[in-house]
């Protein structure tokens, strides 16, 4: 397996080989079109009348999943073979299974991102190349809007599912620094054994408090039952929820969606459930910190907005919407709306169900406090410093790229002093981001095999139950 991640035309030559030299098991099929005009791609594998749907690329920085699904073909046309021993678990397991590959899902995302694919893999330079649209420009989440239709993209994934009406869909995800987790719309008991054993192995940290799944529970380590439909299940500040959601989706036709993450960089304390010693000094910093890069960068921006609006293309949409969320996020984070103490609480309804969901006591104080958030363990907090850090360093990477690409400014402009300001920043954020959270960077390879670990026992586990249970039905 390559040791780096494949850009989107060597996934399609990729697949297109395997497809060729595999012509009675193997379909390679153009399934929609991207905004961009990128097409959409399917590799199938298998001639079985039930299916497996496995989706790469629904985030434009998270290009792991590609290699992924070139993995899992290599691997069940080798299973599938004559000469292959009878008794193998794969050929076993999924006689009558066809497994559906989506390439990629955001084509024209992916390519933003292709120039940092080929390293060094820093922060520096991962950040000042990485591109992801804002919420409403990622294929993953339906149109919030009454009768607005769905992206192209989207659409192709919609009407996929509703082909298909897979037993198990995938989605493969890759996030930028933590830990390996899962999130199901069905329960999948026994998973968790499978995704400790893959992570130990590999040397994954396990992520016991993610931001993604924070309110959610968790019927083993590392994996997070999504909340029902009609539940808040995200925080307040941010604009999308698991409901507006294409894993929900085919929910009807007796589908579990199984949301694989694989870490680029692993940060070890995101495992760590022991009490954190300050919970209320570490929110204060993470909470302060927050409020004041965002502040600072959202000056910057201004100061040079109207020379950018000629070149920033879908930069400056993300970077508006990350700028929006920042002083909320802030606010929830602060203890004292987030604890609770002398300083007042603040509560929301949403957050207050959110609680409730997650097991904690909002009366009472159990674990660290009282107030919006579950009991603020070492992972927790963790949890928390990985995604405040993230939400600066992408929005002054995403300002950077934008100021790059505008006509040079002439000396002694407002425009030059940006320019230094923001490079300065970047490149100080980016490492204190890194030696903050001791990250270390996980061999893409060992990435793959993750999720392809995972999918595997998630099919295994989905095949063989015969009638799959909605998450706390």
């Amino acid at each position: 397996m390559p040791g780096r991640y494949p850009t989107v035309d060597e996934l399609t030559s990729g697949a297109a080989a395997l497809a060729a030299a595999h012509p009675d098991l193997m379909g390679l099929r153009r399934v929609g079109t991207s905004r961009a005009g990128e097409p959409i791609r399917l590799l199938s594998v298998g001639r079985g009348s039930r299916h497996v749907l496995v989706v790469a690329g629904p985030h434009a920085n998270e290009p792991v999943g590609g290699l992924t699904v070139l993995r899992l073909a290599r691997y069940l046309a080798r299973t599938a073979r004559p000469g292959a021993p009878a008794g193998h678990r794969a050929r076993a397991r999924f006689t009558d299974t066809t497994w559906h590959f989506v390439l990629c899902l955001d084509p024209d995302g992916a390519r933003r991102n292709e120039r940092w694919l080929k390293g060094p893999m820093t922060f520096s330079q991962h950040y000042r190349h990485f591109f992801r649209p804002g919420f409403a420009g990622q294929p993953e989440w339906l149109p919030t809007e009454p009768g607005a239709e769905p992206m192209p993209e989207t659409r192709a994934l919609l009407d996929l599912q509703d082909e298909l009406r897979p037993y198990l869909q995938c989605s493969l995800h890759g996030v930028d620094v933590g830990g390996s987790f899962v999130q199901l719309t069905r329960e999948l008991p026994g998973l968790s054994d499978e995704l400790v054993r893959s992570a130990a192995d590999l040397r994954i940290p396990v992520e016991l408090g993610p931001y993604d799944a924070f309110f959610w529970p968790s019927p083993g380590p590392g994996v997070y039952d999504m909340p029902r439909p009609q539940e808040t299940d995200q925080f307040v500040s941010l604009p999308a929820a698991t409901a507006t959601s294409t894993w929900f989706h085919p929910h009807r036709h007796g589908t579990v969606t199984a949301v694989v993450e694989a870490p680029m960089w692993g940060v070890e304390g995101v495992g760590d459930t022991s009490p954190h010693p300050d919970p209320y000094g570490a929110l204060e910093i993470i909470s302060h910190a927050l409020r004041q890069d965002a502040r600072t960068l959202a000056g910057l921006l201004e100061r040079v907005r109207p020379d950018l609006l000629a070149t920033a293309g879908p930069l400056l949409a993300p970077v508006d919407e990350y700028l929006a969320v920042c002083p909320g996020l802030a606010d929830e984070w602060a203890p004292e709306a987030a604890l609770g103490g002398a300083g007042g609480r603040v509560i929301t309804t949403g957050r207050r169900r959110a609680r409730a969901r997650a097991g904690g006591d909002i009366d009472s104080g159990a674990g660290t406090g009282s107030g919006g958030l579950p009991p603020m363990n070492r992972a927790r907090i963790m949890a928390l410093r990985i995604a405040s850090r993230r939400l600066v360093i992408r929005t002054a990477g995403l300002l950077h790229q934008m100021l790059m690409a505008a006509p040079h400014p002439a000396d002694g402009s407002p425009g030059t002093e940006v320019r230094a300001t923001l490079d300065r920043f970047l490149t100080e954020r980016c490492a204190a981001f890194e030696d903050d959270c001791g990250a270390r960077w996980i061999p893409v390879r060992d990435q793959a095999e993750h999720q392809f670990r995972i999918v595997l026992a998630a099919a295994g586990l989905a095949a063989g139950s015969r009638e799959p249970r909605a998450v706390r039905a």
